[in-house]
């Protein structure tokens, strides 16, 4: 996996090699994802990401609202910067690739200083992230030159691929960590373990390959 320098710098693929692989210990193991991760995070250690993890969940409607037909659930959750951000996307997949439909966030900022803003924050990182997903969105490089010139040969998500966002964040009186880049690592893996409900395939590398 080539790693250099990109937005949540080594979160991006260790929440992803992580996340994916607590899933597929979960779906080995038949439990459920959710479940699966809530009786493994320490009450007292991991109370953030508990409480983030279950405000996502509780938020989305996961486990008591059925998807339509041809959509999945899919669960990340992962911590930089010192702020915890727990994903359940509701995604299909559309002429082989992922469509998202619906993100809900759950996020253990501490305290929020200004809401709107922090909202956008997680927003746009969600949908920064959306990239990771997309098949064909690799940097290419070639005798060690990068083939892509611009954006109009590495098209970033736009506003018609995004999906709705609904960020929650759980009340804290504690000093505020970070939110510009902890909404990104959390997206990619989130999908990922969606598509493996709707393929029975999974995802090993970034950008997804679903040939």
């Amino acid at each position: 996996m080539p790693v250099l320098w990109w937005r949540s710098v080594g979160n991006t693929h260790t929440a992803f090699v992580k996340e994916t692989l607590v899933d597929e210990v979960a779906a080995n193991a038949r439990q459920d994802p959710v479940a699966y991760r809530l009786a493994r995070l320490d009450a007292g250690k991991h109370a953030r990401h508990r409480a983030a993890l279950q405000l996502a969940v509780d938020k989305s409607g996961y486990g008591k609202r059925k998807l339509p037909k041809g959509q999945a659930w899919g669960v990340a959750v992962h911590e930089s910067f010192g702020t915890v951000v727990a994903y359940v996307v509701e995604v299909s997949l559309v002429k082989n690739e992922p469509h998202v439909h619906r993100v809900t966030a759950g996020v253990h900022a501490n305290r929020v200083v200004n809401p709107m803003s922090a909202e956008a924050q997680v927003q746009g990182a969600c949908v920064f992230g959306l990239a990771m997903t997309r098949p064909g969105f690799a940097i290419e490089i070639e005798n060690g030159v990068v083939k892509n010139s611009n954006f109009p040969d590495y098209p970033p998500p736009r506003i018609t691929d995004a999906p709705v966002v609904d960020v929650f964040f759980v009340p804290s009186e504690d000093p505020p960590t970070g939110l510009g880049e902890p909404g990104v690592p959390a997206i990619a893996p989130a999908v990922a373990n969606a598509l493996f409900t709707l393929t029975g395939k999974r995802q090993r590398q970034l950008p997804f390959v679903l040939a």
